[in-house]
């Protein structure tokens, strides 16, 4: 067998790679009677000599081999028929911009698996970049607040930037007294607290945040979605019950916006969920939020400021909220300025590939180059050979055109 990794094609550049040189190399190493080469990129976070340094073949084209795995989808000129592909898809949510991706797999009889539905039996993801996202989200929050209020300035990531970075920059600069609300209690809201952990951030009760009106160090509290929400009949929240009818709870957001400066948003939110901020409470006077890092990136979701998503080039922009569209970043004190990078793990590009890498070696490499079968990768396979497979069968309808 045969695999490599492929070069990123999709515009904005992602500098991700599925696995560094040395993880590269020790599997050559552990699978002699199999290889894995990479493909020449001048834009991947490890470059070409870092490979070749390993003892990797970096080759230019990989038309030759079995297996490819990318990071984000690959143009559809790039791709080769009957081959098999490993990367994040953004095709089985019906994600109209990608139904031509779909329907070229088809065409090509490729083979697909989506990193996104590489899950164990109990239907939780085995690889993912969630963590990574909280933390580089809460770094470049607090960039923003620095430019927006001329207090400080912190270095724009790199392609070789790191987490010791990230930390080292944040605890070189005074930090705001302000508060800060992190939502949500998953993987993105666990690397946000994380990082304000690390640089001396005091954690607050909920009781205590909301009844301060001001603090004099640096200051967070945690919300999940139990405490951002209420049942509209008035009987006490439930998290089976919020599964299943969602549309029986509102938002009860407000109580924290008035008392938050900074807002974090690393909550799961469903399109039949309450919205948290809506077009008219962002035009409260007493609505305090003048930053926010929209880190899960629901454009138009639970937080109507979030317009559009950002770029790691251009991560900022202002939301009026009296026109309801967005402006230039840090035009307006009456505006509210929006981070909302929707790939933050890629401003870490070497230390979240290390770690995509472990999980994918543990999860995917391992069993296809021992020959094993494995039902988590069974579980992420979108199309085999060009067909839908029984579990995306209801994409059909979709790649179709209907």
């Amino acid at each position: 067998m045969k695999i490599a990794l492929i070069k990123e094609t999709k515009i904005p550049e992602d500098n991700r790679v599925a696995l560094s040189p040395k993880q590269v190399a020790d599997l050559n190493k552990r699978f002699p009677s199999h290889e894995i080469v990479v493909q020449a990129s001048d834009i991947r976070g490890f470059s070409d000599v870092e490979y070749l340094a390993e003892g990797v073949k970096v080759v230019d084209g990989v038309a030759d081999c079995d297996i490819l795995f990318g990071i984000k989808e690959a143009k559809i000129e790039s791709l080769i028929p009957n081959k098999h592909y490993f990367f994040f898809g953004h095709i089985a949510k019906m994600q109209e911009y990608n139904r031509p991706l779909l329907q070229a797999f088809i065409q090509k009889k490729i083979t697909f698996c989506d990193y996104e539905y590489l899950v164990d039996d109990r239907g939780l993801r085995v690889c993912a970049f969630g963590w990574w996202a909280g933390v580089v989200g809460a770094y470049y929050t607090l960039r923003g607040y620095g430019l927006k209020h001329n207090l400080y300035e912190l270095p724009k990531p790199d392609r070789r930037f790191t987490l010791t970075q990230l930390l080292d920059s944040l605890k070189a600069v005074q930090l705001p007294a302000v508060k800060v609300l992190v939502t949500g209690a998953g993987r993105v809201s666990q690397g946000a607290q994380y990082v304000l952990d690390n640089i001396g951030a005091v954690k607050m009760t909920e009781e205590d945040y909301l009844a301060t009106e001001t603090v004099t160090k640096l200051s967070y509290c945690v919300a999940d979605v139990n405490r951002l929400v209420k049942r509209k009949d008035g009987a006490p929240f439930s998290w089976d019950h919020f599964t299943h009818n969602a549309t029986a709870y509102e938002s009860d957001f407000l109580r924290f916006a008035r008392q938050t400066d900074v807002l974090l948003c690393a909550h799961f939110w469903a399109q039949d969920a309450p919205v948290y901020l809506d077009t008219d409470d962002l035009r409260r006077p007493d609505m305090r939020i003048r930053m926010i890092g929209d880190v899960t990136c629901d454009i138009m979701g639970s937080i109507k400021s979030t317009v559009r998503p950002a770029t790691h080039a251009d991560p900022y922009y202002d939301y009026n909220p009296v026109t309801e569209k967005d402006e230039p970043a840090f035009s307006s004190d009456k505006n509210i300025t929006v981070m909302a990078v929707d790939t933050c793990p890629n401003a870490l590009a070497l230390d979240t590939s290390e770690y995509f890498g472990k999980m994918l070696t543990e999860h995917v490499f391992e069993p296809l180059l021992k020959g094993e079968h494995s039902a988590v990768i069974d579980r992420s396979m979108i199309l085999k050979e060009g067909q839908l497979t029984d579990r995306f069968a209801y994409l059909k309808d979709f790649a179709e055109g209907k």
